[in-house]
């Protein structure tokens, strides 16, 4: 870890002061838009604008990606490069890993950053008369969640499905140099739920002004159910998506398609702000020239999946997924994913929306699998009540159905996470954790060997890349990859 923290240990403070000098005079000036160490968070305002920069550092991109080309979401359209990941050839020196899948540096940084905030803030402001009290335990509260919130990432990248003697990452809180080894899942766990369960005594119900930007008690709420789930815990599991289906129920079925159009926030209590800069819909085809010059189309949905929809009825299907005649027409490659699509072909927001982190819909299937798991799958307060109702509200005469069995109910809700978190980051990890094959269409695979990935089989855990191997001697690689 060493490797890493050397890179991201200095803090950035908002905002830059901006100065006219002549360019003789230039090197004689010292950076002030950039503190060294402690002396960056001296006072409260100080450790809110680091908590504030390590929510830059957040991003659903790169799971994103990694979970639709490593799984069977996706498959190759019109231009390919990506043979090696999308494929399951990749090791510890391969560029497509080192290039998009590398979750070391950038969550390592935002644990690290947050780590400093949680060793500042309790002494912050210590000179001045009034104590600020409420906004020191916020700030607290973010870091806490930003530490655990990466550190969970880490382990979907790295980890196998949970066992408590499983092997997890090392666990950082404190800023340090120094190199750590990676720790037992049972301790890893105890800690991920000891910080989040911290952070949500600690945040505010909203923020005034940042509404779902910044994390609140409820998006404390969805990180606790999440990591319940990996951990196999099903009844916290539950009780924690209980908690917030109660606090933000679904989206009404009319105003579903608005929401992956950025026209509202139904079911969202965290999300990302997206921008040109990042353009989320890019992840699966280029911007475009013009309407009639429609962006090259990188990635399009699997037959497999496309065909889990009632395009008629579900409105999941219009809101995710479109054939555009405009590719057609031309020849080219028609079925394109159109979740996250922004605005007009050719126009200057195409491919922008927001990141939705955390929505109810997520939590509905999180207590749906953990009431399964405890053989409630049928009846009141069941997997089946959950999957019912859910599927009412995104489907039109939707009619309830009943589940026979423990394993009926597990079946269902899999196939209901394929298609209602399609392209949002979970699949591959899905297969991971419920010890599930990736199996795709032999007509959809590349080649023959990439038709499917065992379960169990070593690549559904991503290699520590080399350079944090070579940099901290205590890590160690994951089996199946040579150093």
């Amino acid at each position: 870890m060493n490797f890493l923290m050397k890179r991201y240990s200095t803090i950035l403070l908002a905002p830059v002061l901006m100065m006219s000098v002549s360019c003789s005079k230039l090197l004689d000036i010292p950076e002030t838009d950039m503190i060294q160490g402690q002396d960056a968070l001296k006072t409260v305002s100080n450790c809110e604008q680091a908590v504030i920069g390590a929510y830059g550092a957040l991003g659903v991109e790169m799971p994103i990606l990694l979970n639709a080309t490593f799984s069977d979401e996706v498959k190759k359209s019109e231009f390919y490069n990506a043979a090696t990941t999308h494929e399951w050839q990749y090791s510890s020196v391969d560029v497509g890993i080192r290039d998009n899948f590398t979750a070391m540096r950038p969550n390592y940084r935002i644990i690290d950053r947050a780590n400093r905030v949680l060793a500042a803030v309790p002494e912050a402001d210590s000179l001045k008369p009034a104590d600020n009290t409420a906004l020191r335990n916020r700030v607290k509260g973010e870091a806490l969640f930003l530490r655990a919130f990466a550190h969970l990432e880490v382990f979907r990248y790295y980890c196998d499905k949970y066992s408590a003697e499983g092997l997890a990452m090392p666990y950082k809180e404190i800023a340090s140099l120094d190199g750590e080894a990676r720790i037992k899942m049972a301790p890893y766990f105890d800690k991920l739920i000891r910080d989040v369960t911290e952070a949500k005594n600690l945040l505010p119900a909203s923020f005034a002004g940042d509404g779902i930007n910044r994390a609140t008690k409820a998006a404390a709420t969805a990180l606790q159910a999440r990591i319940l789930l990996y951990k196999n815990d099903w009844a916290g599991a539950e009780a924690a998506a209980t908690e917030y289906i109660t606090q933000k129920p679904l989206s009404p079925i009319a105003e579903f398609g608005d929401l992956w159009k950025d026209k509202n926030t139904n079911e969202v209590v965290f999300q990302l702000v997206r921008t040109t800069a990042i353009r989320l819909g890019s992840l699966w085809r280029n911007t475009s020239a013009s309407a009639a010059n429609i962006g090259t189309v990188t990635w399009m949905p699997t037959d497999k999946l496309w065909n889990t929809f009632d395009p008629v009825n579900d409105v999941r299907f219009a809101a995710y997924l479109k054939d555009e005649p405009l590719l057609s027409t031309k020849g080219r490659p028609s079925k394109i994913v159109a979740k996250y699509a922004g605005t007009d072909y050719g126009t200057a927001n195409e491919n922008v929306n927001n990141a939705k982190v955390f929505r109810t819909g997520e939590m509905y299937l999180i207590r749906a699998e953990a009431r399964a798991e405890q053989n409630r799958f049928t009846g009141a307060n069941s997997a089946e009540s959950d999957l019912n109702a859910l599927r009412a509200a995104r489907i039109r005469n939707y009619v309830n159905v009943t589940l026979a069995s423990k394993q009926a109910a597990i079946d269902a809700i899999m196939l209901e996470r394929f298609k209602e978190l399609a392209f949002e980051g979970h699949r591959f990890w899905d297969l991971k954790r419920k010890g599930l094959p990736v199996e795709r269409l032999a007509a959809e695979a590349p080649s023959t060997a990439a038709v499917t990935l065992p379960a169990g089989n070593y690549r559904f855990l991503l290699p520590i890349p080399n350079v944090e191997i070579q940099a901290n001697k205590l890590m160690e690689q994951n089996p199946g990859y040579a150093n």
